[in-house]
């Protein structure tokens, strides 16, 4: 029997390209569309080595129903679609709102209109943490009530579960699962795939690995004066690889959830500071790193991390690697890129 093809959008970028080896890994087969205007083919062609598959990949922009359509037209054994393709930057969301909701909503848009019009009915959708806001009791559950978002590209994130939870109601046949994301970090162990930012990093991982091999000068911490330990922010960073893991999950166990709509966290559970992430690169890689504390950054939460239960009981998923795994992958990753630039 063949395996079922699995659309992924956005499939060329950091956390669809690690998904794409855990879906091959697993018997589905990958149909990735992406429009690189922010990610790489290196990506798929380091999965592509780790798997020893080839992908089937069409560049398209998601934003576009009929580059859509004729992709489902092409591939009509696809009966499902983990939807990657956003703009992800908090910071820039903040500097050019009218881009995110453009892109972020528009493609979900045009997504939902193509499949419904070739009937392909179960949707794994890349939500975020950032739909909580800066919550009033932490940790965070699936039933935290929505605040205000702090950036507009928290609000796409709201603004896009929404949207589909008006469609499960509308559309009778659709399954939508909204992982919601907490802060992924690391790179596949081979040191073949990692996250590569086109410029310069809006995530802090790369930025730590690009500061301790020399391509910037300095790593800035944004505040240290926030009601936390240490006064750095408080996060739930997970390995991207676990998180590339709950996705494959997710497909499979959609068919035996309680609800056609479901919200899941994805995240450890275990809180680390900003300073403490730092520290940990330090003692990890045994490489000094130069840092100052510089201010606040607009759009910044103060603390959120998960209360996973929700993906252990609906998924039987839980976070396998540790923050140190994760900074060692990711400074095996950075140190593989600046081998192949020389």
């Amino acid at each position: 029997m063949a395996p079922d093809k699995v659309l992924i959008t956005g499939g060329a970028g950091y956390i669809g390209a690690h998904t794409l080896v855990e879906l091959a890994t697993s018997g589905f087969e990958p149909v990735v569309i992406d429009n690189l205007s922010r990610s790489s083919m290196r990506l798929i062609k380091g999965a592509e080595q780790i798997t020893g598959k080839k992908f089937l990949f069409e560049k398209i922009d998601c934003t576009d129903v009929m580059q859509l359509r004729a992709v489902f037209e092409k591939h009509p054994e696809i009966t499902s679609v983990i939807h990657f393709a956003a703009f992800k930057s908090v910071n820039e969301s903040v500097e050019k709102p009218l881009i995110y909701y453009q892109n972020n909503l528009g493609s979900l848009m045009a997504l939902l209109l193509a499949m419904q019009e070739f009937s392909v009915t179960k949707l794994v959708f890349s939500s975020s943490c950032t739909v909580y806001g800066q919550p009033d009791v932490i940790p965070v559950t699936e039933l935290t009530p929505f605040k205000e978002p702090e950036t507009p590209y928290g609000a796409s994130k709201q603004m896009g579960e929404r949207l589909l939870q008006d469609m499960v109601k509308a559309w009778k046949e659709l399954q939508v699962v909204a992982l919601r994301y907490f802060n992924p970090i690391g790179a596949h162990s081979s040191g073949l795939i990692g996250e590569l930012p086109l410029d310069e990093p809006n995530n802090l991982v790369p930025y730590i690995t690009q500061t301790a091999i020399g391509k910037r000068k300095q790593l800035i911490v944004f505040g240290d004066d926030y009601k936390t330990p240490d006064g750095s922010c408080l996060r739930d960073f997970i390995h991207v690889m676990d998180l590339a893991a709950a996705h494959v999950l997710a497909l499979k166990s959609m068919d035996n959830f309680p609800q056609r709509y479901e919200a899941i966290n994805v995240g450890t559970g275990i809180p680390c500071s900003v300073l403490e992430l730092v520290s940990a690169f330090m003692n990890v890689t045994g490489v000094n790193l130069d840092f100052k504390i510089g201010k606040r950054r607009i759009g910044d939460i103060e603390q959120v991390y998960a209360d996973p239960d929700k993906s252990r009981r609906l998924l039987g998923w839980e976070a396998n690697r540790t923050v140190e795994d994760a900074l060692r992958d990711a400074w095996n990753w950075e140190k593989k890129l600046a081998h192949d630039a020389d």
